[in-house]
């Protein structure tokens, strides 16, 4: 990695969800900010906080536009790093990184993490039945790759460089996990950008329909997490 945390230090997870990394982060420093534009997705995560439990994470709703403003109340050279998951695709990036970089700390930086496939784009019986279910529902074809795709890797690593990060890195790590339904419908609206979520009354008939079109749970799935890195000099 290009830089290291410690316990005295703040993360930023913008984009958080519902809490995939802001929850196990925070038992490794002194707090986590959880900053996501979805009030539903917001209390998840108070719920997967709660359910650990975990008490030095605070939950703010805003977007990657917010981060200016965000600066104000953090201040400069104040974090030890910003993360972003799975959802750095619907963000404008490039102002994104100039925003974040004058609010990390020397030697701290921006971390983004990609879960490989989609879990709609996977080969897999259950992978190509969340697809179908998606498709149907969004009456069109599902082919983004979400920012985990090569070429958008090396755009974002050349973003980060314009907006002076120095040692832009990847590191990958291959591995299996096994997915209950409600992560499976997390990772989906997780995914969705904010203009195309539906709206807070027709989310649970998504989230039901997303049910009834899988199979019974464990979801097996092979993840490549692809973490890019930027350091502050």
């Amino acid at each position: 990695m290009a830089f290291v945390l410690t316990a005295e230090d703040a993360v930023l997870d913008l984009g958080c969800g519902t809490g995939q990394l802001a929850v196990p982060l925070a038992s490794r420093v002194g707090s986590v900010i959880g900053m996501d534009p979805e009030p539903d997705m917001l209390r998840l995560a108070r719920q997967a906080a709660a359910a650990r439990p975990v008490r030095n994470v605070t939950w703010v709703l805003g977007a990657d536009t917010d981060v200016p403003a965000l600066g104000g109340l953090v201040g400069r050279r104040s974090l030890g790093m910003a993360v972003i998951g799975q959802a750095l695709h619907w963000m404008r990036h490039e102002e994104l990184f100039r925003a974040l970089l004058p609010l990390c700390r020397r030697s701290g930086g921006v971390a983004v993490v990609a879960n490989g496939t989609p879990l709609w784009l996977q080969d897999s019986a259950w992978s190509r039945a969340l697809r179908s279910c998606l498709e149907d529902y969004f009456g069109t074809r599902l082919e983004a790759t979400c920012g985990t795709g090569a070429d958008d890797r090396r755009r974002y690593a050349r973003a980060l460089e314009a907006a002076g990060f120095a040692d832009v890195r990847e590191a990958v790590l291959d591995y299996r996990d096994e997915l209950g339904i409600d992560e499976v419908i997390g990772s989906v609206f997780s995914a969705i950008p904010a203009g195309r979520l539906p709206g807070p009354q027709e989310r649970p008939a998504l989230a039901e329909r997303i049910r009834r079109a899988l199979p019974p749970a464990p979801h097996r799935e092979n993840i490549r997490v692809a973490t890019l890195v930027g350091r502050v000099a």
